[in-house]
C-alpha cells in the first residue's frame, strides 16, 4: 500500500511534486522536485526555512541526499533562491545551476541580502528570509541559452527569459511537455481557481520589469506547443496546448493593460498609490466577472503584497533612463 505523502508534496506526474514552501501562506510558494531513475533535481528552493521541508521531500520518496544532481532557481529573488545554499550544505554531491548574471549573487549573496535588507528591514528578513549561506564557487556554475543537462539521461534545456528579471532562465521538460516558468508566465494563486480554471495576473515586481522582453519570452515559451506550465506561485496549469496558449492570451492581455495604465500615470502626483488601487480594482473586478464568488476582503488581504510590489515595479520601468 502506498505511503501517502506530506501534505505540503503534491505529486503532479512525470515524476515532477511541488513543495509547498509555506512561504507567506499556504500553496503560495512552490519548489519543484524531479526524480529521474533515482536521481533528483530542485527547481527553485524557496528561503531558508523551506529547506526543512525540502529534505523531508526527500527522506518521504525515499530520495538519499546524495541523489540530488542539480539545484536550479529559476531567478534570485529570495522567494525562489534563498534557500539555495543552506539546501546546498546538505546535498553533498549536487550542483547549482544558475542564470549567468545571477551566479555571483549565489556565491556571495552580501548583495543580495543588502537591496532586500533596504526593502523590508531586518525583522521582516529575518522572519520571511534567514540569513543567505553563499554557494561554495567549485560546486555553481552558469547557465547558458540553449543549454541542455540531463537527470538519469533525462534532458532540461534551459533557455534566457527577460521580461520579469534579466538574471532569469526558464528549463523545458519534454517529457511532461513542460516549463518551469518561474515568474515569466504570471501567478496563479489556487484560492482563485474557478472549477478547474485557473486565473493568472503577472508579476511586475522590482527592479527589472520589461514589457517588450516578457512579452517576447512568453511567445519563446509557447513556439514549443507546451500543454502546461510549472509556476512557482503555484503549481501546474494548463493541461494541453490550448489551455496554455489561452492562459498566456490573458496574459500578455494584462501586460499590456497594466503598462497603458502606468503610462497613464507617469505624471500623477499620487502614483504608487493610484497603481496600486487601480491594480487591485482591475483584479477584483477580473475576478468577478470570472465567476469568483469569493470575499473580496479576503481577496484584497491576499493579492496585497503583489499590489504594492508590482506598483513598485512599474515605477521603476517608467522612471528607467532607457525609456
Amino acid at each position: 500500500m502506498p505511503v501517502p505523502l506530506p501534505d505540503f508534496l503534491d505529486d503532479l506526474g512525470h515524476g515532477i511534486y511541488a513543495i509547498d514552501t509555506g512561504f507567506q501562506r499556504a500553496r503560495f510558494d512552490a519548489a519543484y522536485l524531479m526524480v529521474e531513475a533515482g536521481r533528483a533535481a530542485f527547481i527553485d528552493t524557496g528561503t531558508n526555512h523551506a529547506v526543512p521541508r525540502l529534505l523531508a521531500a526527500l527522506d518521504a520518496l525515499g530520495i538519499a541526499r546524495d541523489a540530488v544532481d542539480w539545484v536550479i532557481p529559476t531567478h534570485v529573488h529570495l522567494d525562489h533562491a534563498g534557500g539555495v545554499g543552506l539546501l546546498m550544505d546538505a546535498l553533498p554531491h549536487a550542483r547549482a545551476l544558475v542564470h549567468p548574471r545571477g551566479l555571483r549573487h549565489m556565491v556571495d549573496p552580501k548583495a543580495l541580502w543588502l537591496g532586500a535588507l533596504a526593502v523590508y528591514g531586518e525583522d521582516e528578513m529575518q522572519r520571511s528570509y534567514g540569513k543567505l549561506v553563499p554557494v561554495p564557487a567549485e560546486r555553481a556554475e552558469a547557465s547558458h541559452d540553449g543549454q541542455v543537462i540531463t537527470l538519469a539521461g533525462r534532458p532540461l534545456t534551459l533557455v534566457d527569459a527577460p521580461g520579469h528579471a534579466r538574471h532569469h532562465h526558464a528549463l523545458w521538460d519534454a517529457r511532461s511537455r513542460g516549463w518551469f516558468t518561474g515568474d515569466t508566465f504570471g501567478l496563479s494563486y489556487r484560492e482563485f481557481d474557478v472549477g478547474d480554471r485557473p486565473w493568472l495576473l503577472p508579476t511586475t515586481t522590482p527592479v527589472q520589469f520589461e514589457p517588450d522582453a516578457l512579452r517576447a519570452t512568453v511567445q519563446r515559451l509557447l513556439d514549443v506547443a507546451p500543454e502546461r506550465m510549472y509556476l512557482t506561485h503555484y503549481g501546474a496549469v494548463g493541461g494541453s496546448v490550448t489551455d496554455v496558449q489561452r492562459l498566456a492570451g490573458e496574459l500578455l492581455a494584462q501586460v499590456d493593460d497594466v503598462s497603458a495604465l502606468a503610462v497613464s500615470l507617469r505624471d500623477a502626483p499620487d502614483r504608487h498609490e493610484r497603481l496600486k488601487t487601480d491594480l487591485m480594482s482591475r483584479w477584483l473586478d477580473d475576478l468577478r466577472q470570472r465567476g469568483w464568488r469569493g470575499d473580496p476582503t479576503q481577496a484584497a488581504a491576499w493579492l496585497a503584497m503583489d499590489a504594492e510590489l508590482n506598483a513598485q515595479g512599474l515605477a521603476v520601468w517608467l522612471d528607467r533612463p532607457a525609456r
